[in-house]
């Protein structure tokens, strides 16, 4: 029986759903094609593959919806594929439940490092409490952070944010996400305290602020932390 990880591809694009199939057998993963919504959802239920590639232009519905199905019963990644770049659409695919979000045309080695992260997260043991990204170490039970090995002093709410990133690693995370998480739902439209308070965490955590290596931002949309190969 075969370890490979498997992806289903859901995009009604031959050119992408051939490139797809070509570049990721020859990355070791195994490869389900799916040319439609309703063939992606039978695809889905019945080979139940490690991570679903979803394009939001599909012929016979909306990407958003089959996704939104998607979710009623599945908690494996879901990274959207698509042309469609604007804000609100990616705000909307990130709300209603994907992980991540690449637009076309994409990079292929971009492409299998969000992969490569996302199945790593999947399959981390549920239990695990202690998170290391470069110098910096978060141990969730004892609740602290070390960069190089000396404790970095948190306030509570950045200490929440940041939690919260380690969780979801390589995952972006939109503004609303965030503020209804560690603020309330009636701070969904507060902007700008992400915007603060990811700055202050940037401050204590990164090199160099200006320049992030961990915690990028996801213009218009939110943040993500990145790690490991995800780093860029």
């Amino acid at each position: 029986m075969s370890n490979e990880p498997a992806i289903l591809v859901i995009d009604d694009e031959i050119q992408i759903r051939r490139l797809l199939k070509l570049t990721l057998e020859a990355n070791g993963f195994k490869v389900y094609l799916a040319e439609s919504g309703e063939d992606g959802l039978i695809r889905a239920a019945m080979d139940r593959p490690d991570l679903i590639i979803l394009d939001l232009g599909l012929p016979d519905a909306d990407g958003i919806d089959v996704l939104k199905k998607l979710r009623e019963w599945a908690t494996l990644p879901i990274l959207i594929l698509s042309v469609r770049n604007a804000e609100q659409d990616i705000i909307a695919a990130l709300d209603a439940g994907a992980d991540d979000y690449l637009p076309k045309p994409f990079r292929t080695g971009e492409l299998l490092a969000r992969i490569r992260t996302a199945l790593r997260h999947r399959q981390a043991p549920l239990t695990e409490t202690v998170f290391t990204f470069g110098a910096i170490t978060v141990d969730l039970t004892a609740r602290t952070v070390k960069k190089g090995g000396e404790f970095i002093k948190l306030t509570a709410t950045e200490y929440s944010l940041l939690s919260l990133f380690v969780r979801n690693a390589g995952k972006v995370l939109t503004h609303r996400y965030l503020l209804e998480q560690v603020w309330g739902h009636a701070y969904a439209e507060e902007t700008q305290y992400t915007r603060v308070y990811v700055g202050q965490l940037r401050k204590k955590l990164e090199d160099d602020p200006t320049n992030p290596r961990h915690l990028l931002t996801e213009s218009g949309i939110g943040y993500r932390l990145a790690i490991d190969e995800d780093e860029a």
